[in-house]
């Protein structure tokens, strides 16, 4: 892809250091074109990146000086994505939006998840709470024309989606194939046809999603007692871990969990719970066998089970169960 502006990447931990070389790869742009930002020094992890004319700058990104920093390395036409974490999402969409600059990002955060001790209502602490204030600042702007902004999509969520809807692809190919008299046929061809993801969900039966994860990586280095560690993020994980769990709910679910809170406004198709995610747990699948699973908050949980809901009459009449399911190492 040829792109004839500067890059600024954010962050040089283990997700960037995985982005950077695909950066190089698949991006058609001159090397001496890219920033990494990090107030860590990493370089040894991107040495060949550096040695191909990447600029690596220490520094770090805040609420105090976020406008100022950006402005230095990025302007109308450049890109920046944002691979660190506590950076708060909405204040780059209205940065990147007011100097025309590109902007992709893997998660809906915030400047301090932690501000808040008391945490008394859980629903204010959700992901779902993050979504609903970027569609009130979209709204703020009277049209959506601005430069893009792709926020949400790293691996998980993003990709994942793409995957469900991939899967919901094979399922109804499937049920035509070998079930040629199904009076879903008629229905199915036209979801297909129109590509609308949601109908073909409803038609194929498909009650709960489950992102399932389960971590089988190793190192020679092993845990401490008491230690907290994670394979790619642990600022990131521990954020997620000690939040609400949050779970797209289905329109098919007849049991509410006890600790159950429902939001009062925006689609209403995510619940949270009182307890946190990292202690609030479920029985899942990964290729390799049966897992118990960390319902740790994702934005899928949210995007997908949003995009996935049929709606009739402003009543929402099918929508399936969407969350995340991680077993860590």
């Amino acid at each position: 892809m040829k792109f004839d502006g500067k890059l600024l990447i954010i962050g040089c931990g283990s997700v960037s250091q995985c982005a950077v070389p695909l950066v190089l790869k698949f991006m058609d742009m001159p090397a001496k074109d890219i920033t990494i930002m990090d107030f860590v020094d990493n370089r040894s992890r991107v040495k060949d990146a550096l040695e191909r004319g990447v600029h690596y700058v220490f520094d770090r990104v805040t609420e105090d000086n976020y406008q100022q920093l950006l402005a230095k390395y990025v302007g109308p036409g450049d890109m920046i994505i944002d691979l660190a974490w506590n950076i708060e999402c909405n204040a780059m969409l209205q940065w990147c939006r007011d100097h025309q600059v590109l902007y992709v990002n893997t998660s809906v955060e915030e400047w301090n998840p932690y501000k808040d001790s008391q945490r008394n209502d859980p629903t204010k602490y959700t992901l779902y709470r993050r979504h609903m204030e970027i569609r009130d600042r979209i709204d703020t702007w009277g049209d959506n024309k601005g430069t893009t902004a792709i926020v949400d999509h790293g691996a998980n969520p993003g990709l994942v989606s793409h995957f469900t809807k991939h899967a919901l692809l094979g399922i109804a190919e499937k049920i035509l194939k070998e079930k040629p008299s199904d009076p879903r046929r008629p229905g199915l061809e036209k979801a297909l046809a129109d590509k609308n993801f949601a109908t073909l969900a409803q038609l194929a039966g498909v009650k709960v999603i489950h992102i399932s994860e389960r971590d089988t990586q190793i190192t020679d280095k092993p845990k401490r007692a008491n230690e907290f560690v994670n394979t790619w993020s642990i600022e990131g994980f521990f954020e997620e871990g000690v939040a609400p769990a949050e779970l797209g709910w289905g329109t098919h679910e007849r049991y509410v969990p006890e600790n159950a809170f429902f939001h009062k406004t925006g689609p209403k198709n995510q619940i949270c719970l009182s307890t946190l995610g990292m202690k609030t747990w479920v029985r899942s699948w990964v290729p390799c066998g049966e897992i118990t699973g960390m319902v740790i908050r994702h934005g899928e949980a949210f995007s997908i089970s949003d995009r996935l809901t049929v709606w009739k009459d402003g009543e929402a009449v099918y929508r399936p169960t969407v969350h995340y399911a991680y077993c860590p190492a």
